[in-house]
């Protein structure tokens, strides 16, 4: 069954500690000499609307760690909804590769690429979430503080993606998270960030 992630609300307080774990486990792996190549044979298409340093090369680096290959599509290969629609898109991604990474502009992007896509959506980044980031800064408070449980985790800055982000993953965790906004930068008021 494909699994997408389009946004930390996707996942189960369970599927999430699975993801650290994970992390965890392969981070180790690597320090002892090198990943196992579990994901030989695998192709990750990297739709980037919005270039970034960062999240192009830890997905690239990540895939090449793990024995597969990533492939990254510059804004103007497929200028996504523009050129090809978000759906050709994602039916074409899904037959050629195994995964989609789409770094984007609008949050709608991600949800279609992940709803016409036979293989599983990562939403690299988007307006409205940014869930491997969140990610991210919850593995490193795992590794520095060992728990998240009942933590209290303050976001100081624009309610943005980020914050969403930190507010669906601290919420699973069982953290405490409060977000510090100037007024009219507050985080989206919806029930369910997806």
């Amino acid at each position: 069954m494909k699994k997408d992630l389009v946004s930390l609300g996707d996942l189960t307080p369970q599927e999430l500690w699975l993801i650290l774990n994970k992390a965890r486990e392969l981070k180790d792996e690597w320090k002892r000499g090198g990943n196992k190549p579990i994901l030989a044979g695998k192709t990750l298409g990297m739709i980037f609307q919005k270039p970034s340093l960062r999240t192009r090369v830890s997905f690239e680096v990540g895939m090449l760690q793990l024995g597969g290959h990533a492939m990254y599509l510059s804004p103007n290969e497929i200028q996504l909804g523009q050129r090809e629609s978000v759906p050709d898109v994602a039916r074409v991604l899904g037959r050629m590769t195994d995964g989609i990474m789409a770094r984007v502009f609008a949050h709608r992007d991600v949800e279609l690429l992940a709803e016409y896509s036979p293989v599983p959506v990562i939403n690299g980044l988007s307006d409205l979430s940014h869930p491997c980031q969140g990610l991210a800064d919850l593995f490193t408070i795992v590794e520095h503080r060992g728990s998240l449980q009942g933590l209290k985790l303050v976001f100081v800055g624009d309610g943005n993606n980020v914050a969403h982000s930190l507010l669906l993953g601290g919420a699973l965790a069982g953290m405490h998270v409060t977000v510090a906004t100037p007024a009219g930068y507050e985080p989206k008021a919806q029930r369910r960030l997806s």
